[in-house]
């Protein structure tokens, strides 16, 4: 379960398919007062609905993401964040399961075997293969490609989708590696070389590989389809094949479900923080 939350005007968190999305948002005179900024601002009122307490729940949309708030009996205040009962039920789950429509992602996965990617790990025969949203500069995706290469080693294939979304050297940093002729050794390289001083290739810019840039913008878009915002983002078929999608670092514990394999052990220090 996620925690919503909505920074008023921001966009709203939680992908969804934007299909499903009812339009038709209530009369701006229903709206109560702590909503008012966020509807003023483009926010829709997809439905709202009565829940604990004498709170009233509200399903939001923004473009095709969803959110979930509260708002008190007087509509003056407005609650973000998942509600929990005296039981230490999470309503906010259950409210998300009754109000909230499934994302269908089939449409997005199928582009992403088209997308510009790096293939690391069991390359020929597979047992199990996932995707992940990298920028060349994130952090965390630095600790997600150490996390998993015990498990590359036990038969995972991970594609890498490069993006370029954290600073003006995610970009050339990107196209070194995809413009490179052995894409999984530069990969795995500029992975290697993670904090270190970075020198541009003069020869590997955005300039000169325009249609390698324009591929990273795809899949930047493509990570948007999957209402990932931020990188690493995870998306695999599960044992039932639906999709599923991960955005953030995963914890250790979680490696086992997202690659389909059993759980492998991680004695990388750096790691630690992840379990």
């Amino acid at each position: 379960m996620q925690a919503y939350k909505l920074a008023l005007p921001a966009t709203v968190i939680a992908a969804l398919a934007a299909a499903f999305i009812n339009t038709g948002a209530l009369a701006a005179q229903q709206t109560p007062p702590a909503l008012a900024r966020a509807v003023d601002a483009g926010v829709k009122v997809v439905k709202q609905f009565p829940a604990a307490s004498g709170l009233t729940g509200w399903v939001l949309s923004q473009g095709a993401r969803h959110s979930l708030v509260y708002t008190t009996a007087d509509g003056k205040t407005l609650v973000a964040g998942a509600l929990i009962d005296e039981r230490g039920q999470n309503l906010s789950a259950q409210h998300e399961d009754m109000y909230i429509p499934k994302p269908d992602f089939a449409a997005a996965y199928a582009q992403l075997e088209k997308s510009a990617f790096i293939a690391e790990g069991s390359i020929k025969n597979p047992k199990s293969v996932i995707y992940a949203f990298v920028d060349p500069n994130c952090p965390y995706c630095h600790f997600m490609w150490r996390a998993v290469q015990p498990y590359e080693a036990a038969g995972l294939q991970v594609r890498w989708i490069p993006v370029a979304t954290l600073g003006p050297t995610s970009m050339p940093k990107a196209i070194e590696v995809l413009a490179a002729p052995d894409k999984t050794a530069a990969f795995r390289r500029m992975e290697e070389n993670h904090g270190k001083p970075w020198k541009p290739d003069a020869g590997k810019t955005e300039q000169s590989h325009p249609s390698v840039a324009a591929s990273i913008r795809r899949n930047g878009e493509l990570m948007d389809a999957f209402g990932i915002g931020g990188t690493p983002g995870v998306v695999w078929r599960d044992k039932q094949g639906k999709v599923q999608v991960k955005s953030g670092m995963p914890r250790l514990s979680e490696l086992p479900s997202i690659t389909g394999l059993p759980e492998q052990r991680v004695t990388d220090p750096a790691l630690a923080k992840f379990k």
